[in-house]
This record gives C-alpha cells, structure tokens and sequence, in this order.
C-alpha cells in the first residue's frame, strides 16, 4: 500500500474534528458528511471566526495541517499553496525575492483580541477583504489565477490556471472569492504575485472640511500620478466611550500638525516619487492646506497600521464594513462626523465604522442610509449585546435568490459552512 493510501485509510471518519494535509482525505471527510447530511465548519486560525453568523455544526474541518508551497516561480509571478497556509509564511516566502501579495492582507487579529493574526490564505480567499491598494489592483479575487476544492458533495473541482489570460470555462475563482467557505472547501490556490517597489512616500494633508477631502478623493482617483493609497483619518469623536486611539496608533516624527488629515501613497523609485508630488502639489491645489509628508520607513509603517485595522484595536463595540459609490462619500462622511469613530479608505469608496455596544438602532439607521446611496455594509465584529434584529450582509431578496440557487449547484446537502453569511442558506 503506498505512503498515500495508508494514511487515506487511517482517517477516522467518527472524529469531531478532521485535520486533513491533503486533497483526498478532504474529499473523502466531505463524501462521509454529505452521506451523513452532517454540517461542517471550515475554520484556519479562526482569526475571522467572529465574522458571520456563529455555527452550531456537527463537524469541523481544521485547516491548520493543510498547508505549504506547493509551487512559487517567482520569474512567472505566481505562487501556489495549500489553504492552511498562514499568509505571514507566504509572506515571508516572497520577501526573500522581493515580491509581495499585491492586495495587501488585511490583519483582522487587533480587532479580535489586540495581536497580529493574518490567519491563512484560505481564510483570505474566503472573505476577500482587501487593503488599501484595492482602488488601484483590485480585490483579491481579482489576484487568483486558480484553485481547487471539494464541493458539498465531496466531489474536486478546479478552475483556472497559472497564467493571467485563461479564458477556457467559467472562472469559478470570482465566485468562490467572497463566499466565506459556503460553496466550496479550498484545497490549493493560485495567486499572482507583484514586485515590490523599492521606496514609497506618504503625503498628508490636513483638513476638516468634508467637502474638501471629498473633492481631494476624486482628483485622487482620477490622477494618472499612480496613487496607490488614499485614506482619511479624521478625529475621534468626544465620547469617551470610544477608546482614544488616534494620537496613539498613528503617532510619527514627521506629522507637524495635529488634527483630521487625508492621506494619500506614492510607490517607485525615490525619483519618481519625487516628480510625481512636485505634479500633485499643483494637481491636487496641495498650496490651499497644511500639509507633511512621511519617509520611506514611517509610510510604511503607516499603511500597515491601517491595514491592521489598529485604531479598532480591542474593540468591545459593533465594527462595521461600508462599501460606496465615491461620488456619495461626502453624504456618508457627514453623517458619521463627530457622532461615530470612523475612517475612510479606498479614496472614499471603503469606511470602517464602529457603532457603540447597545446603539443597534443605530446599527438599523446606517444600513438604511447606506442602501439609500447605492451601497451596502457587512457587521463584522459584533458587540456583546447585540440584538441580530439586522443581518449581517447586506442583501437584496433578488440577489439572495441567486446566491442559493448558487449554494445548491455547489452544496446541495448544505453541510459547508451553512448560514455563515445567510441565514437562509
């Protein structure tokens, strides 16, 4: 009997817990539950595990086993990998080359309990929240070339390849992406990878005036000057039941001025950084507000700093995610001011809000705003008290038709992750 099928056959199928390391045993656990009708939980590091809906399942598959490089051609840009594996070690991996993820990582782990944890790849894939370079290379699900996985039925299906164009079938990839392990349990992924660049700089630009950062996030996205970061700060609000973190988490040599700024990142060489400001300064009528600019080793710590969500950090209150048209993050912005703590990302199109534990009216009041401006939010983190009387996910009754037609094509037995994002499905 080879190494292989030795181990499929020591899998114990009346185990609560299943750690598998590769892709027959996956199949063979989900085969056994969807014979069984026995629900699964799919879980990593559960650095997202408070993200969703909390599952009561009859099983779990842990990922923590499954992971490694499977492949890396660093000339080719890509990388491919085992779910399990921790996005630090990959990371890591591509450093030693000078490359990066180019959607930069979210690190949920400060909001969970104040320490890094990006958690896996897979755990990324699924939830398909993106940094701060997103309004500039996409989401993640626009960095995936391809994936394998095992459907509800313990039946393995691939999409994709390793090379940018593939045009053969439908890319299943898009759809996975985002779907919070409901449709498929991920055995390999194909991701691109980016070069990094050799500098970067970080100019500041400090106003309270909405209107203004508005305008500022427009002449932004329309420059040709390749910004690769747009972010706004703004003060924290009075309450003091919001914790004070601003001054804390974002405290840097070069900042010469205390008060709500826009942000705003150029990547290169240190030359063209430098023409590319001297451009902007005139673009973006820079003359018109106080502003400074932060080195090399400060921007970057900067970005890392948002992208950990650490202003968040420890949080005991509602954390919630908005996504909207840019041309309406003036209307949001002046909602939020000053009642909530809150930031703006993606030039104006991506807010992070946190809404105090027992406002859940609020909660109902922002969503129907939100929905008003042709957006939609996601409750992240929830807080001790909070009622579940709004879902989640924001969702249509059109597009919630949709998604289970699309669950029962991939789940039909329903066992992957059920009611993580929907209650219905």
């Amino acid at each position: 009997m080879s190494t292989e099928a030795k181990r499929n056959s020591q899998i114990s199928l009346d185990s609560d817990i299943y750690s598998p390391s590769e892709e027959k045993e996956l199949a063979k656990i989900i085969q056994h539950c969807s014979k069984k009708k026995l629900p699964l939980e799919i879980i990593g590091t559960g650095s997202k595990k408070f993200v969703g809906y909390n599952l009561q399942t009859a099983k779990t598959i842990n990922y923590l086993n499954f992971k490694g490089v499977i492949e890396y051609l660093p000339e080719e840009l890509y990388i491919k990998v085992k779910p399990g594996t921790l996005v630090s070690d990959i990371e890591n991996v591509l450093s030693k080359n000078n490359q990066e993820l180019s959607f930069e990582p979210l690190d949920f782990g400060y909001i969970k309990d104040g320490k890094p944890n990006k958690g896996t790849i897979g755990g990324q894939v699924s939830c398909n929240f993106a940094g701060s370079r997103r309004f500039k290379v996409g989401s993640i699900r626009d960095q995936i070339l391809g994936f394998r996985g095992v459907n509800g039925s313990g039946d393995i299906i691939k999409s994709g390849g390793t090379v940018v164009k593939n045009v053969t079938g439908y890319d299943l990839s898009k759809l996975i992406t985002g779907s919070f392990g409901t449709l498929v349990a991920l055995s390999e992924i194909t991701l691109k990878v980016a070069p990094k660049k050799n500098s970067q700089s970080t100019k500041i630009i400090y106003s309270e005036n909405l209107k203004d950062i508005s305008k500022l996030f427009d002449k932004i996205l329309s420059s040709s000057n390749e910004i690769s970061g747009s972010v706004f700060i703004p003060e924290e609000p009075k309450n003091l039941k919001y914790d004070q973190l601003k001054e804390k988490v974002f405290k840097f040599n070069d900042l010469n001025y205390t008060g709500s700024y826009l942000a705003f990142r150029l990547e290169g060489d240190k030359k063209s950084i430098d023409e590319r400001l001297k451009d902007l300064n005139d673009e973006l009528e820079l003359k018109k507000f106080k502003t400074s600019i932060l080195d090399v080793y400060q921007s970057s710590l900067f970005w890392k700093k948002v992208n950990n969500l650490e202003i968040f950090t420890n949080t005991k209150n509602n954390l919630i995610r908005v996504v909207i048209p840019t041309a309406k993050n003036h209307e949001l912005m002046s909602y939020l001011s000053k009642k909530f703590k809150y930031f703006v990302d993606w030039s104006g199109s991506l807010f992070w809000v946190e809404i105090l534990d027992n406002e859940n009216s609020k909660i109902k009041d922002l969503k129907k705003l939100v929905t008003s401006l042709g957006g939609y939010l996601t409750i992240i983190k929830k807080s001790e008290n909070f009622d579940f009387e709004e879902s989640l996910f924001t969702i249509n009754e059109l597009k919630l038709n949709i998604s289970k037609k699309i669950k029962e094509s991939f789940d039909k037995q329903a066992i992957l992750n059920p009611g993580k994002m929907y209650r219905e499905i």
